[in-house]
């Protein structure tokens, strides 16, 4: 289990959101916390860490006024850290190679492969033969729904978290998409931001794949549930921890966090 770090843009600025209050109109977003520091100021802290595999998250959309904004915010965390962090957010075929180019180690995609709420394999390919497998993660971020019998399920949003798709996460769909990608990033949308405990029955459903490494978001508020999700992902979904770390205002203490990762690694 590694810790796996987070600069997440928006409006032009570092900052933790709660997640499902995202919202295109108005560039909208309750906010947890905006940092006064940028993007090469965090790129730099994991970086000196030896963490690699964090992700980058363009919260705007590519017609946003801010779009260009979060994109410089970016350029300067991937020349801090080149070759360290990853990086999504209205990435598709035709504008993924500059961020691989400007330092990102992977492109991180969902709403060009997940679209009108299916998945689009032929966009899939034109990612694949665009970037190279070795070079993408496919975000499968989701949220909860009650189906009709009363089971919970998590289906696949898009769109900034905004857009449900009719593509409920299982150990099948995750087993088919591995073949396509390198890592799975996967944000509890619900939970996102709230620190108030992980998502316990979505980890049930990927504790069961060991394909490639997954990346969970959610919910961390506490060590308590960092040895939850340890126990719950049997040791090896990695974890990343936003507005409950004391990097971003909140109460987990960064090096302690770092600490706890790696005796449990």
């Amino acid at each position: 289990m590694e810790f796996r770090p987070c600069i997440d843009i928006h409006n032009g600025k570092v900052k933790q959101i709660v997640g499902g209050s995202l919202k295109d109109a108005n560039n909208h977003a309750e906010e947890n916390y905006v940092s006064t520091q940028d993007g090469a100021f965090y790129a730099n802290l994991y970086k000196e860490a030896g963490i690699r595999g964090g992700h980058i998250i363009l919260l705007n959309p590519v017609d946003s006024e801010y779009y260009e904004e979060d994109c410089k915010q970016a350029f300067l965390a991937l020349s801090a850290f080149p070759g360290g962090l990853q990086i999504g957010g209205g990435m598709n075929d035709k504008n993924a190679i500059q961020f691989l180019e400007k330092g990102a180690s992977h492109i991180i995609v969902t709403s060009f492969v997940f679209k009108n709420g299916k998945i689009h394999y032929e966009n899939l390919k034109k990612m694949v033969e665009t970037v190279g497998r070795k070079h993408l993660v496919l975000d499968l971020s989701c949220r909860k729904k009650i189906e009709e019998n009363g089971d919970i399920s998590y289906y696949i949003v898009t769109d900034r978290w905004q857009k449900f798709t009719n593509t409920r996460l299982n150990l099948e769909v995750l087993e088919e998409l591995s073949e396509y990608c390198d890592e799975f990033l996967i944000h509890a949308v619900d939970v996102e931001g709230k620190a108030d405990g992980i998502e316990e029955e979505l980890l049930k459903i990927l504790s069961r794949f060991d394909k490639i490494p997954v990346t969970y978001a959610g919910g961390v508020g506490s060590l308590k549930d960092l040895e939850r999700l340890k126990e719950l992902g049997n040791n090896k979904i990695h974890v990343t921890i936003g507005s409950a770390l004391d990097l971003f205002g909140g109460n987990m203490k960064y090096e302690e966090v770092l600490k706890k990762c790696e005796n449990i690694r």
